[in-house]
């Protein structure tokens, strides 16, 4: 994917060229970026009321409305204490899904990342070839967003399951390089 990029001479001009380079990756774990993480958390569940009126979903369900292109850049934000993930297309929200994040002796990191990796089959290295499909991986220590059991509570090693159907949409429409904030 070609991005632009803006280059400030000394006189204060730009000069846009073209790079193939994917967005830098990232994993901010700070008090800040937490912090960060959890408003944008907050913020989604008043989007979400918004968008799609009081709708509670259950388990394995999501909701997914057609959103332009053109409205911006992606990002996925995800609620560890609501278990919703949602997907936003610049200021608005496209999609919501129920996850089940990590159990409390394997927690689900908390901040901002970004995609690493996406494959459409993975299997776990470290949990007995356990299958990872839809996979993008966040850090690097194997920690995923993927499809995968969903009960609506955590019950996962860390990684954020989503279920099948909403989880191959995702993949569809991220990059490797786009954002997900992770909530408290």
């Amino acid at each position: 994917m070609k991005q632009l990029a803006c280059a400030f001479a000394l006189a204060g001009t730009c000069v846009l060229a073209t790079s193939v380079a994917p967005a830098p990756a990232f994993a901010l774990e700070t008090y800040e970026a937490q912090m960060e993480a959890s408003d944008a958390a907050s913020q989604a569940r008043a989007d979400m009321l918004e968008a799609f009126g009081p709708k509670e979903l259950k388990p394995g369900q999501y909701v997914w409305r057609d959103v332009p292109q053109a409205a911006g850049q992606q990002r996925v934000v995800v609620s560890l204490s609501d278990q919703l993930a949602y997907l936003y297309r610049g200021s608005t929200l496209v999609a919501v899904s129920t996850i089940s994040s990590g159990k409390d002796e394997k927690p689900t990191p908390v901040g901002i990342f970004s995609v690493l990796d996406k494959k459409p089959m993975y299997r776990s290295k470290k949990y007995d070839n356990a299958p990872m499909p839809w996979m993008q991986r966040i850090d690097q220590y194997g920690i995923a967003l993927h499809a995968g059991y969903n009960p609506g509570v955590p019950a996962s090693h860390g990684c954020i399951r989503l279920p099948s159907a909403f989880a191959k949409k995702l993949y569809s429409v991220t990059d490797v390089g786009t954002p997900v904030m992770i909530g408290a």
